[in-house]
């Protein structure tokens, strides 16, 4: 196992993580600094990541066809020339324009490095290798968005997008070295058709998962989801018609390939949920700065960095099963743990435990779930089928935060409303008050908030304790979720191998 091969590849999916959450973080500076309009603010800090989501399967299927490794290249040599370009942003036109270029150029390097490790690296080893590669990401993930405030305060906000750029260049030495290029097969097509359906289907999707935040029943929330469910209907029509579709639906006769994309949506799911819940109820009920919030992912990063690689040492000396299963319910754990402490006079340091086992259950169950991806993938096609993957974390990702805010709100205004009960308020009366305190909601998915002073001064009701007791039922109803796909892990996925006999 080639340990410059693996950094070179992790380098290069870290990126997709680093690029748009360093940003998100240091968004009010940039919008301050370059006037950028509040309708267009949520645009800006996710118009990446939507097209991540939009061409993912794309990139795999291109990869397959042309080289992955010549592919991962041209995908970091892109995101180093339009990262550079976004410092010299004159306006704020200009640096959406390089905001979308940038997530076509993260698409490569979201969707490439898994596929190259399957090409690359013995499958004995193989499991190891997934684990180093998401030790480094998750070192560089804690790491680097702290350094990144400090660098912001201290030079200012072109400074974010040197980041990327760096971390491209290193990658790029690594990969012209130390990688294969990835086999092509001759002959092979690109699904033109089928890229396009499945790309349009997923950006719907996220667009009106992200709309459903600010009510279901809108015309922008129903419209694309709709669209989305058409075209995906269109899809399956079209693959049963194509001899080489770009998704081949043949895959989800797997019951552990099927479990195993069902993991890494719910983990996604949970992992954006929680970043809701730190930034909302830290904000709001525990008057925490983003500063002291972005802290609590810290703690215990080297120790999630170990239990990482040992996870992958594990997979391949028994099945991905065991590690699956385990890494599901530490997840679960993590949101138990919150719905058991959450409270108006919580410890900060209760928080973060909860923030650590979430993060330590997301990583080893990455880790387990991108073996039996990998392993399902056919020769020549192994962008394609780790771009699945990618395609169901993006869609978890964009769930978690509309399903934790629809949740939320339903319980919140339970809670509100027999607290004006016991207090003989009418409800129009607690209305006003609530709607007093209500802020209005960004137009990026996961962006919602309450404005604390106003929940503070709501006369009549006790709305940090409302929101507090709203936010634990959320939680406790979401920690149902890897639970039940950790009994389908256990009852589907393979047990571990018998020995043969001498």
């Amino acid at each position: 196992m080639s340990l410059p091969l693996i950094l070179g590849l992790a380098l290069a999916f870290t990126v997709t993580v680093i690029d748009p959450l360093v940003l998100s973080l240091n968004l009010p500076q940039v919008s301050r600094a370059l006037h950028v309009p509040p309708q267009v603010v949520g645009l800006l800090g996710g118009a990446a990541t939507l097209v991540m989501a939009a061409s993912v399967l794309a990139a795999g299927s291109l990869g397959d066809t042309v080289g992955l490794k010549r592919l991962l290249m041209l995908g970091l040599v892109v995101v180093t020339v339009v990262d550079l370009l976004s410092m010299l942003s004159p306006g704020y036109g200009f640096l959406l324009a390089m905001r979308f270029l940038d997530g076509l150029g993260m698409t490569a390097l979201l969707a490439v490095p898994l596929a190259l490790l399957k090409v690359s690296v013995p499958p004995q080893k193989r499991p190891l290798a997934i684990g180093v590669l998401m030790a480094v990401e998750m070192v560089l993930s804690g790491v680097i968005p702290a350094f990144a405030g400090w660098a912001v305060v201290a030079v200012g906000w072109r400074f974010l997008f040197l980041i990327a750029p760096l971390l491209c260049l290193v990658s790029l030495w690594l990969t012209a070295r130390y990688v294969p290029e990835s086999p092509v097969q001759q002959g092979r097509h690109l699904d033109v058709v089928g890229v396009a359906l499945i790309g349009v289907a997923l950006l719907a999707l996220v667009v009106g998962l992200a709309a459903a935040q600010n009510g279901i029943s809108r015309f922008e929330t129903w419209v694309p989801l709709v669209i989305s469910t058409v075209v995906a209907v269109l899809y399956v029509l079209h693959a049963c018609r194509t001899p080489e579709p770009a998704l081949d639906l043949a895959l989800f006769r797997s019951a552990p390939f099927s479990v195993a994309l069902a993991a890494t949506l719910t983990l996604n799911f949970l992992v954006a949920g929680l970043s809701i819940v730190l930034g909302q109820f830290g904000n709001v009920v525990l008057s925490l700065s983003p500063e002291t919030i972005g802290l609590l992912y810290l703690p215990g990063t080297l120790l999630i960095a170990g239990s990482v690689i040992l996870a992958g040492s594990l997979v391949g000396k028994y099945t991905p099963r065991p590690v699956m299963v385990t890494g599901l319910l530490v997840m679960t754990a993590s949101g138990l743990l919150m719905a058991g402490t959450a409270g108006p006079s919580m410890a900060v340091w209760l928080l973060v435990p909860a923030t650590w086992l979430c993060n330590l259950g997301s990583l080893v169950t990455s880790t387990s779930v991108s073996e039996t991806v990998l392993s399902q993938a056919p020769p020549g096609r192994s962008g394609a089928v780790a771009s699945v993957q990618m395609a169901f974390a993006m869609t978890g990702a964009a769930f978690g935060p509309t399903i934790y805010i629809l949740l939320f709100n339903f319980f919140f205004q339970r809670q509100w409303l027999a607290d004006a009960q016991s207090r003989a308020m009418s409800v129009g009366q607690a209305k006003q008050a609530v709607d007093a305190m209500r802020s209005g909601m960004a137009q990026n998915p996961g962006g919602v908030g309450y404005d604390p002073n106003l929940l503070r001064h709501a006369s009549g009701l006790d709305l940090r304790l409302d929101f507090t007791n709203g936010l634990r039922l959320t939680m406790a109803i979401v920690s149902i979720l890897p639970l039940v796909v950790a009994v389908l892990a256990f009852l589907l996925m393979p047990r571990r191998r018998k020995e043969p006999r001498a």
